[in-house]
């Protein structure tokens, strides 16, 4: 399967077994879209139009803090504080860019194939979601830019864009933010990732952990509560599919006070893979 077909038949399948949607009644399924041919950082200045938003400059350690979020404090509900995180938790998350990322990849065996090829067809043509099938590739760690959008003097979103260190080939490229869920009207965090014609977007659940950690999941679930939703749009309809993928975030400290992250990554109730990472403040 050649790789515009593999696109293709992704965004077919959406269209057949998803439902419509209206984005202006959607907000939190609406985002950046990806070109065709190429993904990586290319739509940042159509979305900063989109939102009306100013794009700053990037910066990845060398210049002015930059978070995913411009305050923990955006995602407070009964049941969760951010005041309850470590400092360090905290501090990760609103000032991204202070901090080094060292990274580790485990596949499960019947994923790899799979992973292999989503990779070599899509991904690493793409620039986008090309997610590592070794350890060794992310021997030399990976870099850390944050760009955020501004408007009004507010951040309304953030450009994360990881590297690998080693090559220079881009592994993430999304737009983080704070969305207000349609079925609880609890806040979650948004992971919007440009596809060509439309986006995955993920909705993460906030869970702040006694020993002062914080947990995001993204795990199954009905429409509109956390979770993963492929959106295509189209000419003269946006259809949107929620798809079985389950994520699990763990920012948490160890015992030597590193602050850590495992990431699980689910297809239903297989195991596809799972990443750590060592996180270093500079």
């Amino acid at each position: 399967m050649t790789a515009s077909l593999l696109d293709a038949t992704t965004r077919l399948w959406v269209r057949v077994t998803g439902r419509t949607v209206d984005l202006a009644r959607t907000p939190w399924l609406q985002g950046p879209v990806g070109d065709a041919t190429h993904v990586g950082a290319d739509w940042l200045a159509a979305e900063g139009a989109r939102l009306g938003a100013t794009v700053a400059p990037a910066t990845d350690g060398s210049g002015p803090d930059r978070g995913l979020l411009a305050s923990m404090a955006a995602l407070d509900r009964p049941g969760f504080a951010a005041e309850a995180l470590a400092d360090p938790v905290r501090r990760f998350y609103e000032r991204t860019s202070r901090w080094r990322l060292d990274a580790w990849v485990g596949w499960a065996p019947w994923a790899w194939p799979f992973g292999w090829a989503v990779a070599a067809l899509f991904a690493r043509r793409l620039d986008q979601l090309a997610l590592p099938m070794r350890s060794l590739d992310l021997a030399h760690g990976m870099s850390s830019a944050v760009t955020p959008l501004t408007r009004d003097g507010e951040q309304v979103g953030a450009l994360w864009l990881r590297r690998l260190r080693r090559t220079g080939r881009i592994v993430f490229s999304g737009l983080y933010g704070v969305v207000t869920l349609p079925g609880s009207g609890e806040p979650a965090v948004r992971v919007a990732f440009p596809l060509p014609a439309g986006r995955l977007v993920v909705l993460l659940r906030p869970v702040a952990r006694p020993d002062g950690s914080l947990l995001l999941t993204s795990g199954p679930g009905a429409w509109g509560e956390p979770g993963a939703y492929l959106v295509v749009e189209g000419p003269r309809r946006v259809r949107a599919r929620r798809i079985p993928v389950h994520e699990e975030f763990h920012v948490l400290l160890d015992a030597e006070g590193v602050l850590r992250t495992d990431h699980r990554l689910d297809l239903g109730p297989l195991p596809v893979l799972r990443l750590h990472y060592r996180l270093t403040e500079t």
